[in-house]
């Protein structure tokens, strides 16, 4: 049986994108969560990696551990955190936009297929 993700008929790549988005909004917030915590290094995915990963059949964990990079800080804290605060609230408004954009795809894919099946 194949992979879901692979199978990109009925929404294209927008339901492995939204697995990927929901993963890496998940890793922006705990870099967010731990912009205290001395020694915390902040990580990232690469999305264009991991979309690519998932869409070649990798599990949606697989494909974001693989594709999951730690960041360089432009200028690093004593305690050796590397969250940049206003870096992680960027990356994370660009990604929750992806995320709301992707979304909304789907919900009009579904509503466009309702609409057929109810012949309207």
């Amino acid at each position: 049986m194949s992979d879901p993700a692979s199978n990109t008929g009925l929404f294209g790549i927008h339901g492995a994108a939204l697995e990927v988005r929901s993963r890496r909004m998940g890793l922006i917030a705990g870099n967010i969560a731990n912009a205290g915590t001395p020694g915390y290094k902040a990580r990232d995915i690469d999305f264009a990696a991991a979309l690519d990963a998932r869409l070649k059949g990798q599990g949606a964990d697989q494909a974001a551990a693989g594709a999951t990079r730690y960041r360089l800080p432009v200028m690093s804290s004593l305690d050796g955190n590397t969250v940049e605060l206003g870096n992680e609230q960027l990356a994370f408004g660009e990604n929750a936009t992806g995320y709301s954009a992707t979304l909304q795809f789907i919900a009009s894919r579904v509503g466009t297929i309702t609409r057929a099946i109810k012949g309207e």
